[in-house]
């Protein structure tokens, strides 16, 4: 399910069998590399609503966690445990983060939740069929590491 009116209302009616939150993590900033900063993000996006579209029922998406390129990693990992305790307060048993952005692989190690961390493939450029596979591949990836996830947890 994604953050929208109509699918938050259903969410609330079945919020017991939707135990997993998907998080993008997207950076903004309009200095140094505005382009790869653009298409990093917008990578990650598709990739989140491909997997939600997958696991509609299961997943919820949330409107994606922006910080700035410029932001202490320290800040943003305050920021992002906060955005944990507000999900799993409300019970949801897993979270998921995704990003393309290597910084996050750093303090992977200071995240409560699951990182996937994608390198970013410039989508602008490929045509529709090659585009599709490609993303096609990398959610396939993400599914295993959720499953795999779902599967090792006693929660």
């Amino acid at each position: 399910m994604k953050w929208i009116a109509s699918d938050i209302e259903t969410y609330a009616k079945e919020k017991e069998y939707v135990d997993t939150i998907v998080v993008p993590l997207i950076p903004f900033g309009l200095e140094n590399n505005l382009k790869g900063t653009v298409s990093a993000g917008e990578y990650i996006s598709i990739i989140s609503h491909e997997l939600e579209r997958q696991l509609r029922g299961r997943l919820l998406l949330l409107p994606p966690f922006t910080y700035l390129n410029s932001e202490p990693m320290e800040e943003k990992v305050k920021r992002l445990a906060e955005w944990h305790n507000e999900v799993i307060g409300n019970g949801a048993s897993y979270v998921v983060y995704l990003t393309s952005d290597v910084e996050w692989k750093n303090a992977e190690d200071r995240l409560e939740d699951t990182l996937v961390w994608l390198p970013s493939i410039p989508l602008e450029h490929m045509d529709n069929e090659y585009k599709m596979e490609t993303v096609s591949t990398q959610v396939k990836q993400v599914l295993q590491i959720v499953t795999k996830k779902w599967q090792n947890s006693p929660k």
